[in-house]
């Protein structure tokens, strides 16, 4: 009897959690940390638009079954994800956010770092930290055509053969002219708008997705809030931004930035103190001209996510 019993709740509990994964749209839900697992096949794919330094050969790897995208937002503080997000496969953070000092909120492993050319000279200033003593790390270096050009030795390029000379064990990829257009393409697709035109720079969580979809089975998303999170709605006299959205002349008139649990954050987890997240989104929002549309590619990232097997955590939120 007491088997029997044993067993009818193993089943009850099974079923509860399938059904709560359904509801939550997670599904599959990201799966339990410390399970890596083996790669999602034996077999070595080859992905174009990714050029190794030095010697331009495309990127050549098996890919991944679960992956972990790691925001830099301040919404990582305090989120206990670190086991989480170390206990996926592949890891995935962007620029020169670091994980000494925040293993418990955002974990201590980085499978892949994608870092634009402007980011370069951080990780130049602490060679030890992302050289030296991360192995495993692959990075994808984004920049425009007159910094990564190889012919013609674009500024960014010959930086990263000097680090190439003094860390040959490193891996490092340069995204291609016509991987640069790509992504481009897909933003005006997306949106109906030229790029250049419309004074909009793609950010480093773009070309950051747009890698994880391309190598990854499963990804599940850490730290990324909604495009609705710091929107203003109605607000008289505020004029429009690029895109449509009414920007905010303060956080105080925007109500859906301070909703409960909407607790003002830094920018970046690792730069506690400096300017808030949703005044940084709003600003570039707004901007006629060298913006991050940063809302837009959450809302566009939210549409991806209703195709592909993506999974907002911390913030959770479903694609629509």
């Amino acid at each position: 009897v007491r088997l029997f019993l044993t067993l009818v709740c193993a089943v009850v509990v099974a079923v509860l959690y399938i059904l709560l994964c359904y509801r939550t749209r997670a599904q599959p839900c990201c799966r339990a940390p410390g399970l890596r697992g083996s790669p999602a096949t034996s077999s070595v794919r080859s992905f174009q638009g990714y050029s190794r330094v030095p010697d331009g050969k495309p990127l050549e790897r098996a890919m991944c079954r679960h992956c972990a995208v790691v925001s830099s937002s301040g919404q990582m503080l305090g989120s206990q994800l670190g086991q989480a997000i170390d206990g996926q496969e592949c890891v995935l953070r962007m620029n020169h956010a670091p994980t000494a000092g925040y293993e418990q909120d955002v974990g201590a492993r980085s499978t892949i770092r994608v870092v634009s050319h402007t980011s370069v000279p951080l990780l130049l200033g602490n060679q030890p930290y992302f050289f030296q003593q991360s192995q495993e790390t692959l990075y994808f270096i984004w920049g425009p055509a007159k910094k990564m050009n190889r012919e013609k030795m674009g500024s960014t390029y010959q930086v990263l053969l000097k680090v190439m000379e003094k860390y040959p064990q490193l891996q490092i990829y340069t995204l291609t002219e016509e991987k640069m257009t790509y992504c481009d393409d897909v933003f005006q697709n997306e949106t109906g708008k030229n790029r250049m035109k419309s004074g909009s720079f793609l950010s480093t969580g773009w070309f950051t997705m747009i890698l994880a979809m391309e190598l990854c089975e499963q990804i599940c998303v850490f730290g990324m809030v909604s495009d609705s999170y710091c929107r203003c709605v109605g607000v008289a006299g505020a004029g429009v931004g690029w895109s449509g959205v009414p920007p905010c002349p303060t956080l105080t008139l925007c109500p859906r930035a301070r909703e409960k649990n909407h607790s003002s954050v830094p920018y970046h987890y690792f730069e506690k103190g400096r300017l808030d997240e949703c005044k940084m989104y709003l600003m570039h929002e707004r901007a006629r001209r060298a913006g991050h549309r940063f809302m837009t590619e959450k809302a566009i990232f939210s549409r991806w996510a209703k195709r592909r097997n993506i999974v907002f955590n911390h913030s959770s939120w479903a694609g629509r």
